[in-house]
């Protein structure tokens, strides 16, 4: 009789084992709080309240839960899909992709430093991280029809973002709230975060080069499979890029350009454009907008447009399914009122230790505060408020604790199963979750020991 080989369970299962887990944890860990003003904990304030283990009921109503709290993300990831499904129907995707593969004539490998520099710069500005799920469907098949494999398609988005999102030098969603509550100015500390942006990229781009390499020298060596995630056109069939298909191109560029704009506050990185100021809804609207502005472009009558968007959006039904689950793992924490709890054990850690001792142990500390807590702003507003004091005793500054904070969460959203848009990528390039932590352990290794080694050098130097 063949022995059955283990197989991964689906990121659906993880993350629902997950908030098995942390609803178990609640019966043993004590239930607390700190004294809020204004929405932020205040230090020292800590104290024990009445104990509210999660129960079965807590359980299954968690993802649901999670959705009420997600409904905008999971909103927009919907309305991606509408877009990419009307789009796609047009042909201009199939079209474009095989004919910008024509055009590079062997040199798409080009492609990667560019697309990760750029993703880069979105992630180190302005937090660029949820707003890449949009790209996911229409790189991938990219690299695919280039004779890489979705690991790569995925990792040029997602580690190219990460390594911004790690050395995050003006991100008002990461570093300005959490220079806020240091009590530090964004600008303080900026210079160790550029000599972090730039190294962290630099590593990035190169793990994913020699990968990617690798791979289309030997497909073998591939991760998730020799033909896993197969393109559905050959990249070998050119498709007419027909001046129709031009114009809805156009307009599919354009849309990711004025959602790029819609979100960057430019006021607050010290730029003199108009700023937008748009979040989910609105971007939301936009993707509604260009798939309508598209199928009339390609002459699709108001039935096919409107059976295109919605296949389009059950396409993506299961990615909004896995960000609605992850959220309902920090419902269950806040309900059980053990989160200030763990961010108790973390500020009694750090108690009394020397300046080059604090800055490693902070950042040793967030990093199970991130798999917990995988909203970077949430985790600013929660910790840094706490964390910050500290430092003052032992001589470390406030720009040191938010570049400890921010490196952290950065990495662990970039492995972590709580990490909704991990989830989400890996869902939509058909990767399990244990093949992207085989294929990523080793570059997550290098940037914490990068980490730490610029974290004692900031703390060294000051």
């Amino acid at each position: 009789m063949e022995k059955r080989k283990f197989r991964m369970p689906t990121a659906y299962t993880i993350l629902f084992l997950l908030i098995v887990a942390v609803a178990v944890a609640t019966r043993f860990i004590p239930a607390g709080s700190y004294d809020y003003v204004d929405g932020v904990p205040q230090a020292g304030s800590y104290h024990t309240v009445e104990s509210n283990p999660a129960g079965v009921g807590d359980v299954l109503k968690a993802a649901f839960s999670g959705f009420y709290d997600a409904v905008d993300v999971c909103v927009f990831i919907l309305m991606v899909g509408g877009f990419l499904g009307v789009v796609m129907k047009t042909g201009a995707i199939d079209a474009g992709v095989s004919n910008v593969i024509r055009l590079l004539g062997g040199r798409e490998k080009y492609l990667i430093p560019i697309l990760m520099l750029v993703f880069g710069l979105g992630g180190t500005t302005y937090g660029m991280w949820e707003e890449t799920m949009a790209f996911y469907p229409l790189l991938i098949p990219v690299f695919l029809a280039a004779g890489y494999d979705a690991i790569v398609g995925i990792s040029v988005i997602l580690l190219g973002a990460g390594a911004g999102v790690i050395a995050s030098t003006v991100n008002p969603f990461a570093t300005g709230i959490a220079s806020g509550f240091a009590g530090v100015s964004l600008g303080e500390g900026i210079l160790l975060r550029l000599a972090m942006w730039v190294a962290f990229e630099g590593v990035a781009i190169w793990f994913v080069m020699a990968y990617a390499a690798k791979v289309r020298h030997d497909p073998s060596a591939s991760v998730v499979g020799v033909g896993a995630g197969r393109l559905h056109v050959d990249a070998r069939e050119t498709l007419p890029l027909t001046g129709k298909r031009k114009v809805i191109l156009a307009v599919f560029v354009i849309t990711f350009v004025i959602m790029v704009y819609g979100v960057v506050p430019f006021d607050e990185m010290g730029l003199p454009l108009p700023v937008l100021g748009w979040w989910f809804p609105e971007l939301s609207a936009l993707f509604v907008v260009g798939a309508i502005v598209a199928g009339i472009i390609d002459g699709m009558g108001e039935e096919e447009l409107a059976e295109c968007f919605v296949s389009g959006c059950a396409d993506l039904l299961g990615v909004a399914f896995i960000i609605g689950i992850s959220r309902g793992i920090t419902v269950v924490m806040n309900d059980a009122a053990v989160t200030d709890t763990v961010l108790h054990w973390g500020e009694n850690a750090l108690s009394g230790a020397g300046a080059l001792g604090f800055t490693v142990l902070v950042y040793l500390i967030y990093l199970p505060l991130s798999v917990l807590i995988p909203s970077s702003s949430g985790l600013a507003t929660l910790s840094v408020p706490i964390l910050a004091p500290l430092g003052q005793f032992a001589g470390v500054g406030g720009d040191l604790i938010v570049t400890a904070f921010q490196s952290a969460s950065g990495l662990v959203n970039m492995v972590t199963p709580t990490a909704a848009v991990l989830m989400g990528a890996l869902a939509l390039g058909h990767v399990g979750y244990d093949q992207w932590f085989r294929y990523v352990w080793k570059l997550m290794g290098i940037f914490l020991l990068l980490t730490v080694a610029f974290l004692v050098a900031g703390a060294w130097l000051g």
